[in-house]
């Protein structure tokens, strides 16, 4: 980043970055474009920006255009308590494994490319849900030109590989290529809590914290040794999780998710009735101020205090900045 920008320009650009959606990206997008320095030292930027712009004009104006046959979404729209894309190469075992954790009854087959577009689905992972999106298998054959934009509101991914397949390291190396194309980053490191990874010199790249998913393990007797061996060779260093549909191993998935997330479950309390209401989920270090706002934005501006309900302990007043723990409950006051 240029070091003369203003601070408008600054804040448009931390919106960029934490931006869920499509429109909201869209308009810090326009606003860093208002707002940066005009000179020879920003036209590489100002002409990444403008590319940028172009994208996401396209990406909204397309169901328009289709009219009531609205064309395929490319942006999934991120819900419940993280969103998680699956990456891999052709008939690495993703679609299986979708419908095994959410029961989306997307398309699976035993031939390449059976998923074609953006396949969302909800893990239930207690009393919440984990989004996860099945996204069609990058290969150089298979250009994605939108994976750039449907992997901005990703807050991890899986990348799924069969280490039963021969060919599986050279195909992961181009995935990874591929992806670094369109400066997306696989990183092993995970936030577990609140603040995503990002490259303060490129507004533009996606640093996204991902795990290998070994899947069919029941097809090969040394998934570990396999693994390790595909990580020396692409040169990742990625967690590693095993799993195998036909043999039910794949619950811990969501369970090894909701911690690498960092997912904080609070759950709000009637001051009149004193009834548990569905979580709220945010990321570990977040605050009362945090859950407030997920409740409706005029909350978050009146807050003026809550009280936190534990088990075994007396209630007691807090203040909005207080941070909370996974199975608080708060009594929320304005």
């Amino acid at each position: 980043m240029p070091t003369n920008v203003s601070p408008e320009y600054k804040k448009a650009e931390a919106d960029y970055k934490a931006a869920r959606e499509s429109r909201d990206r869209l308009t810090a997008l326009r606003e860093m474009l208002r707002t940066i320095p005009k000179h020879k030292g920003t036209e590489h930027l100002q002409a990444g920006i403008k590319t940028k712009i172009k994208e996401l004009t396209e990406e909204l104006a397309a169901p328009r255009k289709a009219g009531a046959r609205a064309g395929p979404v490319y942006t999934v729209r991120p819900e419940g308590a993280g969103q998680i894309v699956l990456l891999g190469p052709p008939n690495s075992g993703k679609s299986s494994l979708h419908h095994a954790l959410t029961g989306s009854g997307a398309p699976v087959g035993a031939y390449p490319f059976t998923t074609q577009h953006p396949q969302p689905g909800m893990a239930p992972v207690g009393d919440i849900g984990i989004q996860l999106i099945d996204l069609p298998p990058i290969t150089a054959e298979h250009t994605l030109p939108w994976i750039g934009n449907a992997l901005q509101p990703a807050d991890g991914a899986l990348l799924v590989v069969d280490v039963s397949e021969p060919g599986c390291v050279a195909a992961v190396e181009e995935l990874v290529g591929l992806l670094e194309e369109r400066k997306v980053f696989l990183t092993g490191e995970w936030p577990s809590g609140a603040g995503a990874p990002t490259d303060p010199d490129d507004p533009f790249a996606k640093i996204l914290p991902a795990a290998v998913v070994a899947s069919k393990a029941d097809l090969t007797e040394q998934v570990e040794e396999e693994i390790e061996v595909l990580m020396e060779l692409v040169g990742l260093d990625l967690p590693v999780l095993r799993s195998s549909v036909p043999d039910g191993e794949v619950s811990h998935l969501g369970d090894w998710l909701f911690g690498a997330l960092g997912v904080v479950r609070v759950y709000t309390v009637s001051a009149s009735e004193r009834k548990d209401d569905r979580p709220y989920t945010i990321r570990r270090g977040q605050t009362v101020l945090d859950v407030a706002a997920l409740i409706h934005k005029d909350f978050a501006r009146d807050l003026k205090f809550a009280r936190l309900i534990r088990p075994g302990q007396p209630d007691r007043r807090i203040g909005k900045a207080f941070p909370l723990e996974d199975g608080d409950r708060i009594e929320i006051h304005i």
